[in-house]
């Protein structure tokens, strides 16, 4: 499937695949950024995807981001709509420096990786009674 997709600094490369098993490309930081301890900030991704009908796009730090540098994400993923693709729609990955010392993140370094997703719309049947109840939050271990 082709996806229309566009580069804010032609000087960066296009996303990539690092293998053939990947199932997550790699998003590039498109400035040099320093991100202050207990700190959110917004890595601009470079990035302006046509993410398909059906299809969302799941931003999600790459795994050695947390080790290597001590950011996470502050939300867990990003969901990127597929509306979410005129010219101002650069994808951002929202990180937290967890640490107590400023981040330094440069121009392109790999920060983060887009999948993804396929999804469905669902219509709403609503009840007054629901089944049987399982059991609280982490009940089943």
């Amino acid at each position: 499937m082709k996806v229309k997709i566009k580069r804010v600094d032609k000087s960066l490369p296009l996303p990539t695949y690092q293998t053939s098993g990947s199932v997550g490309f790699d998003i590039y930081s498109r400035e040099d950024m320093e991100i202050k301890p207990r700190e959110i900030a917004l890595i601009p991704g470079n990035i302006i995807v046509e993410t398909p009908q059906g299809y969302m796009l799941l931003v999600a730090l790459r795994s050695s981001t947390p080790r290597k540098k001590g950011l996470i994400k502050p939300h867990g993923i990003g969901v990127i709509d597929n509306d979410y693709c005129g010219e101002g729609d650069e994808v951002k990955v929202q990180v937290y420096n967890n640490t107590d010392k400023v981040v330094k993140v440069e121009k392109g370094e790999r920060v983060a990786q887009g999948i993804f997703v396929k999804v469905d719309r669902f219509e709403w049947e609503e009840t007054d009674k629901m089944g049987k109840t399982r059991g609280g939050f982490g009940s089943t271990g």
